[in-house]
């Protein structure tokens, strides 16, 4: 596959995420956000949209101007694609067994190797602050019961 086709399919994958992250937001903003103390069902929603949008127009924007780097359809990028896509498969088929906070810690380790992070102290402190920021952000602030695991 030449470089220019590469390039377009990334692009448009690209410019359908930026859809997707408009789309995300309207559709969210209909539900209501609630308060703080009460979340809405759309607040979630909304602040994913809301991450997905300008993320999204920011790498259109960078590859378009590059027009190089690594793409899904190369054979690392497939490779990786491949790799997250069955960590996620995993990550849910293993949540009722370790509970969520301890799948989540490892698949995130996981996903940080998967992505490069280099070292191992660094994919560490990733995964342990974001399983102890789901914790704290549903389990104490929030009081949603998250799958327990064998520790429930």
């Amino acid at each position: 596959m030449a470089k220019v086709s590469k390039l377009h399919y990334e692009l448009v994958f690209e410019f359908l995420s930026m859809i997707l992250g408009l789309v995300i937001i309207i559709v969210s903003i209909r539900y209501g956000f609630g308060i703080w103390a009460q979340p809405g069902p759309g607040l979630y929603p909304f602040l994913l949209g809301a991450a997905i949008l300008p993320l999204s127009i920011l790498l259109l924007i960078l590859t378009a101007r590059s027009g190089n780097g690594e793409t899904l359809f190369s054979k690392y990028g497939l490779k990786k694609f491949i790799l997250v896509a069955m960590t996620f498969i995993l990550w849910i088929l293993v949540m009722p067994y370790l509970g969520y906070v301890i799948d989540t810690l490892i698949v995130t380790y996981c996903f940080s190797k998967i992505m490069r992070l280099e070292g191992w102290l660094k994919p560490l402190a990733l995964s342990v602050g974001t399983a102890l920021f789901i914790y704290l952000m549903f389990d104490y602030w929030l009081y949603i019961d998250l799958p327990r695991g064998f520790l429930g």
